[in-house]
């Protein structure tokens, strides 16, 4: 009889706990992932859904970054200035014909050191930099000049197509739809590049409450002619004239304020499949304070289509990777930004800085930063930070000010905190730092989630840390889930996603 009960009582202690464990797994009322890797997401009263931020990156993750056939070896030009040596390399890969798979080669550079007085430009297509490894090659930006180290740059603009804009029906398009509805779609067909447009409007910013900003001196209230946002897409499918995407919307469109537009668009200056590999760089300077010095290791403007992997920088005063807002579906992965010098106030240390859209940022560790990874002002997205450290921190990882759009931070671990917040007159006045911000299975020393007053909310699911006002007292809170239990399922968001494109 003893020997029944204690199996019973064996078998019922074995069942809650399961029944525990499957309680940890699937707490969140917005996202469930099926048996079979797919994913349910459940909307809200409005409609609105977690996004699908798995379309980010090196073509947007449907393609492996490749290892590109070296076409152009260099070695180390030993103790003397190795800029002419290195640009005269990168000028003749420049000149040869791409390939069919859009690459010119890799540029090898052999074991040593290669000193830098100036900048490297990069402004052809299919050029890639690389190393021999971060213990091998390494190049340093000697002398003075706040500068960049290595500049990959395009041409041009975003321009739109005369005679395609296109008004959207919906009277609300909700976060996380792939698709449209036109008043007419015939100006458009599979393949095309588009602009999603959501215009600023005045009756937005006095919702927001961003034209009345505590003003101390240098403040700006916000102007709604700055605020009108144009979202980079493909058109997948046309069915009558309702249009499908390959991303997301990432954030409400309501006719109230303004609803939104299509139109075609081409930016045919910018440069793509370009990287940089397997290297270590580093900037000289005279003491902790130094700002006269190496301030970007790697920049990315009107790129499409590039990465950064393998890479440790030392020393920059600003970011180890810096993506302007031109650029798009750049990966950024297994890299460090180690030990900045600069003095410790604003402008200065944004370790991993995404200006850009559709960008990915993996697999990275940064020490003395200020904003170790961080978007600016209407940063639009989706964008996605996965599985990146934080030590030493000296301010805030999140959106940095007015208005990023589309965030996910994923796995983010920092002794310091990530806020998503209203940060009111800071700066010039940068008022709400994003709408849309997710954050994943962070591991914080604190927090702050906050959601704007009107048009759209943020998000915290399974944060661990302390959990604070922010700077702001009064501010309507996010949607917290799970807060300080043992995680949320699934333990990757981006990786499910990813995974679950695979089911379709």
């Amino acid at each position: 009889m003893t020997k029944r009960i204690l199996l019973l009582s064996t078998a019922l202690f074995f069942l809650v706990s399961f029944k525990t464990i499957i309680k940890t797994l699937e707490v969140s009322k917005y996202i469930k992932v099926n048996p079979d890797g797919t994913i349910k997401y459940m909307p809200d009263d409005k409609g609105n859904t977690i996004p699908d931020f798995s379309h980010v990156g090196y073509h947007q993750g449907n393609q492996a970054i490749p290892t590109v056939a070296v076409v152009k070896t260099v070695n180390a030009n030993e103790g003397a200035d190795s800029q002419e040596l290195l640009q005269n390399a990168i000028n003749e890969v420049a000149q040869l014909p791409v390939n069919k798979d859009g690459f010119r080669g890799a540029i090898l550079l052999k074991k040593g050191i290669y000193k830098i007085a100036g900048t490297l430009h990069i402004n052809k297509s299919g050029i890639v930099l690389r190393g021999e490894g971060e213990n091998a090659t390494k190049l340093v930006a000697t002398g003075k000049g706040q500068r960049s180290l290595i500049v990959f740059s395009g041409e041009g603009a975003l321009k739109e197509i005369k005679g395609t804009r296109t008004q959207v029906k919906d009277q609300f398009v909700p976060v996380g739809t792939f698709s449209l509805t036109l008043t007419n779609a015939s100006n458009f067909k599979a393949g095309d590049n588009i602009v999603v447009y959501r215009p600023g409007t005045d009756q937005w910013i006095k919702d927001l409450k961003m034209d009345q900003i505590e003003a101390r001196e240098g403040t700006k209230q916000w102007q709604a002619k700055e605020y009108n946002l144009e979202f980079e897409r493909r058109v997948v499918k046309i069915e009558g004239n309702k249009i499908t995407l390959d991303n997301p919307m990432v954030i409400e469109m309501e006719q109230k304020y303004g609803g939104a537009e299509v139109y075609k668009a081409s930016f045919d200056g910018r440069i793509n499949e370009v990287g940089i590999e397997n290297m270590y760089l580093e900037s000289e300077y005279a003491n902790d304070t130094d700002e006269d010095h190496g301030w970007i290791a790697v920049e990315f403007n009107k790129v499409e289509n590039g990465w950064a992997r393998n890479i440790t920088t030392k020393y920059f005063g600003y970011a180890a990777v810096s993506i302007k807002p031109s650029s798009k579906q750049i990966t950024v992965k297994d890299s460090k930004c180690l030990d900045a010098k600069s003095v410790i106030t604003g402008g200065r240390r944004y370790s991993f800085n995404n200006d850009g859209q559709l960008n990915l940022f993996m697999n990275l560790e940064s020490t003395d930063a200020r904003h170790d990874y961080v978007t600016g002002a209407r940063t639009l997205g989706p964008n996605v930070f996965y599985q990146c450290k934080a030590l030493r921190t000296h301010a805030d990882i999140g959106p940095h000010h007015r208005w990023a759009v589309g965030t996910l931070y994923d796995n983010i671990q920092t002794d310091g905190e990530i806020n998503v917040q209203d940060r009111g007159n800071w700066g010039s006045g940068h008022g709400w730092a994003g709408v849309t911000q997710v954050l994943w299975n962070c591991k914080v020393k604190r927090a702050s989630v906050q959601s704007p007053w009107a048009n759209g909310q943020n998000y915290s699911f399974g944060t661990q840390g302390v959990k604070y006002e922010g700077r702001f007292k009064g501010r309507p809170d996010g949607v917290w889930e799970n807060h300080n239990q043992a995680g949320i399922n699934p333990n990757s968001l981006y990786l499910a996603q990813l995974q679950a494109r695979k089911k379709k």
